[in-house]
C-alpha cells in the first residue's frame, strides 16, 4: 500500500526558505516518478515540481528558479527546496506518487499535506 508522509512546513517570512520532505513506503520508490503539488484555499491543486525516476525535473514558471525538487532513493524520500518565498506561495503542499516506470503502473497516491505560510 502506497504511503506518503510530508513534513517540513511552517511559517516563514517573505524571502525566506523552507525544505519539505516526503517519506515514501509501500512501493518501489526508485522506479517511480514523484511530484509536489500545492493547494491554496479556494483554488485548485497545482503542480510545483516533478522528478522522474532517473532524476529529470520540471517546474511551472511560477516557481522556476526558486524551487528545487530532488530525491534520495536510498532513503525513499523526495524533497522540495523552496527559496525566495512569496506570500502567494502560501498553501498546503502535497507529494504524489505517479508512474512506476518498471511496471507502468500509475499510483496517483497523495500524502496528507503540510502547511506552508509565507507572511511577515
Amino acid at each position: 500500500q502506497v504511503h506518503l508522509v510530508e513534513s517540513g512546513g511552517g511559517l516563514v517570512q517573505p524571502g525566506g526558505s523552507l525544505r519539505l520532505s516526503c517519506a515514501a513506503s509501500g512501493f518501489t520508490f526508485s522506479m517511480t516518478d514523484m511530484s509536489w503539488y500545492r493547494q491554496a484555499p479556494g483554488k485548485e491543486r497545482d503542480l510545483v515540481g516533478f522528478i522522474s525516476d532517473i532524476g529529470a525535473t520540471s517546474y511551472p514558471d511560477s516557481v522556476k528558479g526558486r524551487f528545487t525538487i530532488s530525491r534520495n532513493s536510498a532513503q525513499n524520500t523526495v524533497y522540495l527546496q523552496m527559496n525566495s518565498l512569496k506570500p502567494e506561495d502560501t498553501a498546503v503542499y502535497y507529494c504524489k506518487a505517479g508512474l512506476n516506470r518498471a511496471t507502468m503502473t500509475t499510483y496517483n497516491a497523495w500524502g496528507q499535506g503540510t502547511q506552508v505560510t509565507v507572511s511577515s
